[in-house]
């Protein structure tokens, strides 16, 4: 019985690792490690300002991409065999934007980078969490996002390192970093998942929910991917360039930002676990607009660091507590539960396409930081607005 146990744990620990290699590859480092990569992509020349703006953003079109193409690819792969494709095409892309051929040759591997991206996020954690016993899945979560955070602190720190050898070599070392993870995750997967895997089943797969609560929260949810791209495109950027204090001091902040990732997933649920995902939720709006401000208010070192780890704690937590949000508002139906988190992702990854274009849009004309920062603000209040007056409504409305 306490082999069984022990063996349990162990899969649990497995399971979860690989969870966290596959945010990791295909969030922390095929999305976040471009973010360092902007300032030495422009003054080495292999692309204008406004260029690498908008091949930053196409990642994030990919990322809607893939969040659409996740379900469709594991029906056709299995949802590991997906998964591993996935993975692997995120290590590939970046030896692949190591030989800058042309602008859409890079545009194209940025964009299959955010795809892979995209499709992770869908499938990945609903991949393991049905086989971590339930007093453990709120861990196994954080585990699994907190890949994230470590993919924007280990950028933070190889990409200046790297640097010094050369753009080419960096990019390389990259992939082989994203190659060892993917090859350590390959065989810890769940070998068996009859549910994530979609074989044929006696009844038609659920449609997404669409209640007025979900309609709210799919808004809402879409509208903070407004909020996050100041911090998780232009951060390194605008202290680099923009307060013209270097890479190497962008990338400090850029590591706070992914050390406030690894911590965000886990207090975010410690939190959501005492007051619900609901308050959490809009907690977090509240907190976000706030830090998202400082950043427009003022250059302030303490400021700038408080709002590099607040936004970048909140970032991947956000992702936990809207998942958990999601279990609040389709409490029985696991196939429902499934649906309705592609359509999160979704509404998530569009919102933030669309905000990654309009933000490079309005820098390429102005070149104006603290525009993008209040912008970013306007999104997490308007989140916060709609989130409020949803609540509200339903308060209002009589039961039937």
């Amino acid at each position: 019985m306490q082999s069984s146990s022990s063996d349990s744990a162990a899969f649990v620990w497995r399971a979860t690792l690989a969870g966290a290699c596959a945010s990791l590859v295909g969030i922390g480092l095929a999305r976040f490690a471009y973010t360092p990569l902007i300032p030495p992509l422009i003054e080495a020349g292999w692309f204008s300002e406004s260029d690498v703006i908008y091949l930053g953003a196409a990642n994030l079109a990919g990322y809607l991409a893939g969040a659409w193409l996740g379900r469709p690819a594991a029906s056709r792969l299995g949802a590991i065999g997906a998964i591993r494709a996935m993975m692997a095409l995120a290590a590939a892309s970046f030896f692949a934007c190591a030989v800058p051929l042309s602008l859409a040759w890079f545009f194209v591997w940025r964009l299959l980078s955010g795809i892979a991206g995209g499709a992770l996020m869908v499938l990945a954690a609903p991949a393991v969490l049905p086989h971590v016993p339930a007093a453990r899945r709120g861990l196994a979560s954080g585990g699994i996002f907190t890949g994230v955070g470590l993919g924007i602190a280990a950028s933070g720190t190889l990409v200046p390192l790297l640097m010094r050898l050369g753009l080419v070599e960096t990019w390389c070392a990259l992939g082989a970093l994203s190659t060892l993870l993917t090859a350590i995750a390959w065989r810890w997967w769940p070998r068996h998942d009859a549910k994530l895997d979609t074989a044929p089943q006696a009844s038609p797969p659920q449609k997404p929910h669409l209640s007025p609560a979900m309609k709210a929260f799919y808004l809402a949810y879409g509208i903070t991917g407004l909020g996050l791209v100041p911090h998780m495109v232009f951060l390194v950027d605008y202290v680099a360039r923009g307060l013209d204090q270097g890479l190497d001091i962008g990338a400090r902040y850029w590591v706070l930002f992914g050390l406030g990732a690894m911590m965000g997933p886990v207090v975010s649920g410690f939190i959501a676990d005492r007051i619900g995902f609901g308050a959490t939720l809009r907690l977090a709006f509240v907190t976000q607009a706030a830090a998202v401000a400082l950043m427009a208010a003022t250059a302030h070192p303490v400021a700038m660091v408080a709002s590099s780890m607040i936004v970048g704690a909140l970032m991947p937590g956000l992702v936990a507590v809207a998942l958990g949000r999601v279990h609040e508002l389709i409490p029985d139906s696991d196939q429902g539960r499934r649906a309705a988190w592609s359509v999160t992702t979704m509404s998530f990854a569009l919102g933030q396409a669309a905000a990654a274009y309009l933000l490079s849009f309005l820098f390429a004309r102005t070149g104006n930081y603290t525009l993008l920062f209040v912008l970013g603000m306007a999104g997490f209040l308007t989140s916060l607005g709609i989130d409020v007056f949803a609540s509200r409504l339903k308060c209002l409305t009589p039961a039937r």
